[in-house]
């Protein structure tokens, strides 16, 4: 509306200054000219605007994925870290954790473990549940078909590397073993 009333002043003032001249003295294509110029320059002006705002977004959503997935190199190297807490825990035959000596070191490792869990969850590292779940190419990686008449085809009966994701971005796949139908 400003624009409007500008334009319309700006009109006017023209107007009245030209007022007198004889009509064959003034050169109009110049004027139209300079307005069609100015009417391109408001235009890239816009562009220009709506460029800066699109290139802003971009940079703020890349700042926030930076900061949301910062940890993903460092949590893919520290998985292996959980990985063999587990099995260290998975190792110790149930008779030995009873010993007196030994107990020690699986409340220690257990605790270790729980800690992990911890600082994963802090950190929106969340694990893939694969056990009894159709394949999904997305999360799991099949590793072996295993015949199997309890379970239907396509099933992950096994569960051999765990998976993890990273908020919502995979950090590892799950290693699975998958059913298949029995010869």
């Amino acid at each position: 509306m400003t624009e409007q009333k500008t334009q319309s002043t700006e009109e006017a003032a023209i107007a009245e200054e030209l007022k007198g001249v004889p009509e064959d003295m003034i050169d109009n294509s110049e004027l139209a000219k300079l307005r069609e110029e100015l009417e391109v320059a408001k235009q890239d002006v816009l562009y220009a605007r709506a460029e800066t705002q699109n290139v802003r977004r971009r940079l703020e959503k890349d700042v926030a994925d930076t900061r949301a997935y910062a940890a993903t190199g460092f949590a893919r190297d520290i998985l292996s870290v959980a990985d063999n807490l587990t099995r260290a825990l998975s190792a110790i035959p149930a008779d030995l954790r009873e010993d007196e000596k030994l107990k020690g070191i699986v409340a220690g490792i257990e605790a270790t473990g729980r800690e992990i869990d911890k600082v994963f969850t802090n950190h929106g590292i969340t694990r893939i549940a694969a056990m009894g779940l159709p394949l999904d190419p997305n999360q799991h990686q099949a590793m072996i078909e295993v015949p199997s008449a309890d379970a239907e085809a396509g099933t992950v009966v096994q569960e051999l590397q765990a998976g993890y994701m990273i908020k919502d971005r995979l950090l590892r796949p799950a290693m699975v073993a998958v059913a298949k139908k029995p010869d």
